[in-house]
């Protein structure tokens, strides 16, 4: 049921919203027919506040920054001593190698290289050279080592074969390694082995008895160099050293530093000290 003050309100509102018409839209009535209808923009501060703030710059704190610095100094010395180490375990063996190839400290030039095979021909008419064998070992090694011949006779470019005899006269098993060098030095960066014995694992039975070859010729270039000319004796000397393996697992002379030097012509070169360390 509907009070009578209820009855009374709606009789009032009923002529004013008979009366009310809303007006029409302003665009709606200036725009003519069929055009495109405006699309509102929409407010510059809406977008702004749907956009992502710029990222914040990274800051390092200092504790940051100093360990930062710290691992990249560590792998910059870490390189620098790897690379130290790995140059002391190397330099003999590449001084070696060094003085194989130039004949330097009279060690004789092994291997083929610049001697090719028509290089390996006899001169003719050219004054013949005297080669001699010498043959050593030390007292650590129970072993009889000698050349079987004494010397031989060799014309410039010609190859030759001449052989040593081992023996080992104890009643076990030993490794021997040998070294090796040739005089006068002046020689040396012509007298060449194709085939030897030196620096190579010898390993004789006991009682055991081999015959040891060696193939070499002195190149003919030697004829060219001025401090060669007169020149007809050679001496090769081979000495022998019980083998035993360094840290890194190589077979090395069982003996010490300067005999085995000494033994190679090198007693007169001043080496660095080792670290031992």
């Amino acid at each position: 049921m509907i009070s009578a003050r209820t009855a009374g309100l709606q009789t009032l509102r009923r002529p004013f919203a008979q009366a009310y018409r809303p007006p029409p839209r302003l665009h709606a009535l200036s725009r003519p027919h069929g055009a495109p209808q405006c699309k509102r923009r929409a407010p510059a501060w809406r977008g702004m506040a749907t956009q992502a703030p710029p990222p914040k710059p990274r800051v390092m704190s200092a504790r940051a920054l100093y360990a930062q610095r710290n691992r990249s100094l560590l792998m910059y010395t870490s390189a620098v001593v790897v690379f130290a180490v790995g140059a002391t375990y190397a330099a003999v063996p590449l001084y070696r190698m060094f003085c194989a190839a130039t004949g330097f400290a009279g060690t004789p030039v092994v291997g083929t290289g610049r001697f090719e095979a028509e290089r390996l021909v006899p001169v003719e008419g050219a004054r013949r050279i005297k080669v001699h064998f010498n043959a050593d070992h030390s007292q650590q090694l129970p072993w009889t080592f000698k050349p079987q011949q004494k010397f031989v006779t060799v014309l410039p470019g010609e190859t030759s074969l001449a052989f040593y005899k081992a023996r080992n006269d104890a009643d076990h098993d030993v490794i021997g390694i040998a070294t090796y060098n040739v005089t006068p030095d002046r020689i040396a960066p012509y007298f060449a082995k194709v085939e030897c014995f030196c620096f190579e694992e010898q390993k004789l039975l006991a009682g055991e008895e081999v015959d040891m070859p060696l193939l070499f010729f002195i190149d003919k270039d030697v004829l060219d160099d001025p401090a060669c000319r007169g020149l007809d004796d050679v001496v090769l000397s081979y000495t022998f050293f019980k083998a035993r393996r360094n840290e890194q697992g190589q077979l090395e002379p069982d003996a010490p530093d300067d005999v085995v030097q000494a033994s190679q012509g090198w007693a007169d070169v001043k080496f660095a000290p080792k670290n031992e360390g």
